[in-house]
Parts: structure tokens; sequence; C-alpha cells
């Protein structure tokens, strides 16, 4: 990699995803997924039947008209099998268009089933795995590796099918013209066959490269175009080198993407060739007959045959082409099945407990927590009760596990031992839906997505009219600006939000979490990034957000947690000192330490400001 390259995060954990299964298991798999709709397979396999058996007919009607109808000059026979030529071709257009159409139908509607199962999948993973995950990986295979497979998905069935039909029916009516002539043609069928085996396994390979490549260079993209990518790769000065790691990255594909189409390609044309060059053999094979003295096909046979071997040749390439195509398309499967193969960590249980009106009361007994299974203790024995409506502030150094105890309780991790309870419930045992009823969160990065103001407000609860938007955000202190604005609350907040403050963003993130009105609230250092004008007016509109509810504030400004209930202080993962502001300070330990530290750095923020 080159040394001006961006930082590749480690890839997921081996232990989310489910070993790759066999191949075998891994091809019925793939059938299952069609399982859903095998009664319109079953129409499809009813028209694909109907039209092979109807085009095979068309050489019968040839080989009368050039040894019955012309020689004995029947001109009314002539007529009929002229006229039944042209059905049978006007049959087979009409059977073929409605199999395509039914054929496609279930291709798209088996995308869309992969799309949204492993959409679904990806919600119900922990915030552990896309912390490890790059986003562009995750795009990538929900888009581009579910888009890939889309012809095979959508065209295979149907073109297995026919093309099976359609070779079977020509043998068989080649074998009732000529038995001689049939053995002939088919004596290089399994040589066909090994070659075409060949290139799928080497398609196979080349493509799942091809796609680990598009997922790379989607990354890339997702992370060096978005808003934050490109403020920074300006103003570091490394727009320059990303445009060549780019431009490394797209070679790359190129390259793959030219071995991926010529993979095999002049195997399978020498196939190609050797068919369609048999129809001549046939020729020379029946003057060798008449040299011989044995009894030649007459040549109304000769030709049907040879139309009939010319006919072979079409779904007899198709069938071996699309066996590479499935082979190729089984890496594609396999990249999706291995995020449909995740299991959650985080579940709900088989009878979650329900709370119709969740009072707020939170308890930690006993907790501790790793975020790696063989790593050290981020929290380790926290023993702390949080009464129903009051106040806990949670302040400490960096890394001291402070951010890590409010998710605990919103349960984006699951603790590694002891317990965390609302209402005297373990957070465990209780319905997805109770917890995010219950449990509101506010952190200090802030997220809005690419819409209105009303669309972002409107998220945490999509029922509420447009007076409760006005009054969550009168309560957050941000009405009257929305109101200012040329489009109101009709405003597109653009990408990440970033034609707002950060002081705006947070504002509008505090009215989002008002709008849903959770009972218990998580303040993620809420307003540390904030200037000090900036921290007021969002802290008016914690303090109106907190008022009457059970509220945990990890806090890095010991000024906003001054009136707290109780105040815990973290160090190391443990709770070194419990109590309230004066009693912390009375005490003279690490809170007043912390304290000190704070007045002695507001005058020095007052002076650069």
């Amino acid at each position: 990699m080159p040394h001006d390259s961006l930082p590749r995060p480690a890839a997921p954990q081996p232990d989310l995803a489910a070993p790759p299964p066999a191949r075998p298991a891994q091809i019925r798999r793939v059938l299952r997924l069609f399982r859903p709709y095998r009664g319109r397979l079953a129409v499809v396999g009813l028209l694909v039947g109907a039209s092979s058996l109807v085009a095979v007919a068309s050489p019968f009607l040839l080989r009368e008209i050039i040894d019955t109808a012309l020689p004995e000059r029947r001109t009314g026979l002539l007529a009929l099998l002229a006229l039944g030529m042209i059905l049978t071709a006007v049959v087979s257009s009409v059977f073929g268009v409605l199999q395509t159409l039914i054929s496609t139908t279930v291709g798209q509607r088996v995308m869309h089933d992969l799309r949204t199962g492993v959409y679904a999948r990806l919600q119900q993973m922990p915030l552990a795995f896309f912390t490890r995950t790059r986003t562009g990986e995750v795009q990538s295979r929900i888009a581009s590796d579910i888009g890939s497979m889309q012809a095979t998905v959508t065209s295979t069935a149907t073109s297995l099918v026919s093309n099976l039909t359609a070779v079977v029916a020509s043998v068989v009516a080649m074998l009732a013209l000529d038995w001689r002539l049939t053995l002939l043609s088919l004596a290089l069928m399994p040589f066909f066959v090994w070659i075409a085996r060949r290139v799928g396994r080497e398609r196979k390979r080349i493509t799942a490269q091809r796609q680990k490549q598009m997922a790379a260079m989607a990354a890339l993209v997702t992370e060096s175009l978005s808003v934050s990518g490109v403020l920074l790769g300006r103003t570091m000065g490394r727009a320059e080198a990303l445009t060549r790691q780019f431009e490394q990255e797209s070679d790359n594909l190129a390259s793959l993407e030219i071995k991926a189409s010529m993979a095999g390609r002049w195997r399978m044309a020498v196939i190609g060739m050797i068919m369609a060059a048999i129809p001549a053999l046939l020729y020379w094979a029946t003057g060798a007959l008449l040299a011989l003295g044995t009894t030649p096909p007459s040549i109304g046979t000769l030709v049907a045959f040879a139309t009939l071997q010319q006919g072979l040749l079409r779904p007899t390439v198709s069938l071996l082409s699309t066996g590479v195509d499935v082979q190729a398309s089984l890496a594609l499967f396999q990249r999706i099945f291995e995020y449909l193969d995740l299991r959650p960590a985080i579940t709900e249980p088989a009878r979650p407990v329900d709370l119709a009106a969740p009072r707020g009361e939170i308890r930690f007994e006993n907790v501790s927590f790793r975020y790696d299974p063989e790593g050290a203790a981020t929290l380790s024995g926290i023993d702390l009760t949080v009464p129903a409506g009051s106040s806990l502030a949670v302040v400490g150094p960096t890394g001291a596990g402070k951010s890590t105890l409010g998710y605990l309780v919103a349960r984006l991790y699951d603790v590694t031992e002891g317990r965390v309870l609302l209402d005297g419930v373990d957070v465990r045992d209780l319905s997805f839906d109770t917890l995010t009823r219950a449990v509101g969160v506010v952190s200090q990065e802030t997220y809005l997505f690419h819409a209105t103001v009303a669309e972002n407000l409107r998220f945490a609860r999509p029922d509420a009219t447009r007076a409760d938007i006005e009054a969550a955000a009168r309560a957050a202190q941000i009405h009257e600006y929305i109101a200012a604005l040329p489009d109101g609350y009709d405003t597109v907040v653009g990408e990440r939000g970033y034609r707002f403050s950060g002081g705006e963003k947070q504002r509008l993130a505090l009215a989002r979490t008002i709008l849903r009105d959770p009972p218990v609230l998580i303040l993620d250092e809420a307003t540390s990034a904030l200037d000090t004008r900036t921290e007021r007016a969002v802290q008016r509109a914690v303090d109106a957000l907190a008022d009457g509810r059970t509220t945990i504030t990890i806090a890095h400004r010991l000024s906003t947690v001054r009136d707290a209930d109780q105040i815990a202080v973290l160090d190391g993962g443990r709770v070194a000192e419990l109590g309230t502001h004066d009693e912390l300070l009375a005490l003279g330990g690490r809170y007043a330490a912390l304290v000190r530290r704070d007045t002695a750095a507001e005058p020095a923020a007052g002076a650069s400001a």
C-alpha cells in the first residue's frame, strides 16, 4: 500500500460470521432463495417447455416441405406447412416474452429480499461491529454485490430451464431424424463441459477479488468525499494524495474488470467455433455414408438435422456460459451470506418484559464491562442507584469509562458481569420497544440526516404534528432561529448538518429527544465541544429537557454538573468518589482536584477568547 494512503481499520472480527459453507450447501442455500416464488417458476417452466417443443417442430415441418410438398408439387400441403412454421415462430416469441416477464419479476423480488435481509441484519448488529467496519464496505455489499448479481438472479433460472429443455428436445428430435448423425454431433460435448467448468472456477476467483476491490474503492469514496473528509483533506493538504490513491484503486479495479471479462473467453470461443463447424462435418459424413454404400439420410432429413444442430448451438453455448456465470456468482452470494450469517450480540429475549409507563429508576449492580474479552476491564464493580426523577453526574479523566456507563443503560452494549436495572428489571429482559421509549441519548457527536429540519426532528416520532415539533424546538431554545430561516422548518440541513453550527445542531438534537419524551435521559458530554456562550444556551435547553426526568450526565466541564443530586467520580473503571458537589469538595479528593483544574482553566480560556 502506498505510504500516503488512508489507514484502514481492522476488518470485522471473524467470530461475527459463520464459516463459509461447502459449495453444495451454498448452492442449496441459493436455491432456497427462490422457494417463495416456486409457483411463478413453475409457470415459467411450463412456458419454457412449451416454447422448446414448438421450436423443435419447425425442422420437421421443413423436412416435409423439402421431401414431400415440393417434389410432389402439393401446393395446399406446402401452404399449411409454411403457415405452421410461421405460427411456431409467433408462439415461441410470445412464450419468450411471458417467461422473461415472470422470471425477471421473480429475480427482482429475490434481490429485494437479499437487500432488505442484509439491511435488517445490519440494523441488529451491535455498535462494536460498526466501529470495526468501514462504511464503504457495508454500502458495497448492499449496493454493488447484490447489484452485480442482477443478471444471474433475474435470468439464470429461466436460462437454465429454457436452454436445458431446448437441448434435450433438440437431441431427442435429432435422434428421431438420424441416430448416426446425432452421435457425431454430440461426440465433443463432454470436452465442452470440462472446459466450461474450468472457466467457471477461474471467473469465481476473479469475481471475489473484484468485489473486494470495489468495496475498498467505495470505502475510500465514502470517507474522503464526505463533508468531514473533504475538510480534512484540504486543510491537511492531502487532496492530491487522496486523488492518487483513488487513481491506484481505480486502476486495480479496471485490471480486475478486464480479467473478469476475458477469463476463459478464448476457450469458450473455441467451443462456439467447433460447434459452428459441425454442419460441415455432417455434410461430409453424409457423403462418406454414400461412398460406403450405406443408405444416407434424405435431403430433407439432412437439412432438418442441420437446422436442429444449428439450433442446438445457441442453447448449448448459453447453457455452458450460464454454468460459468453461476460459478462466478457464488463468490457474490458468499459475500452476502457472510453478512446474513452475522449473529447479533444484543438480542431481545424470547419473552421480553414491557413496561407501560417506566418511572425511570436506574440501578447498577456490581457492573463490569470489557470491550475485548481478553483485554482489561473498562468498568469494574460499579454499584450505583439513580432514583426516578433524580440526576447523576459522571465525571473523571479521559478513558475512565464514563460514556460506556451511559451506553450500558441504553443497551448499546451488554454488561460483562452484573446487571443494569430499569425500574427493577434487567435491561436485557426488556423489550427493545420499551427500552427505546424509556431511554433517550444525546451525545457530543450530533448526527443529522440530509433532510429538512422537520424531517430530522420527526425521526424521533414520525406521528408528531407541526405543533409538537415547534414545541420541542422552543423547549430546546432553537425555534426562533429556525423560524427566521427563509424556509423555516422546511430548510434542508445539508450533509451531516453542516449548514448549522455546533450549538445549533446540538439544540436540534435536544429538540429531537424532547419530542420523543423519554423518562430517562443520557447526556454524553453534550456541551463539551461548544464555546462558553453557546454552551450556556445549550445548557438552558438541557436543563429544560432534564426537568422531571432521570438524568445521567457524562461531563467534561464540571460547571454543568454542580447541581446534580449525585456526582460519581470514575477512575480506572471504578467509582472513586460519590456524593454531592459540596460533599465532594469538602472531601478534598479527586473531584476537588478536577474543580481546581477547571477553575484555573476558565480565566485562561476567557483570555484566549
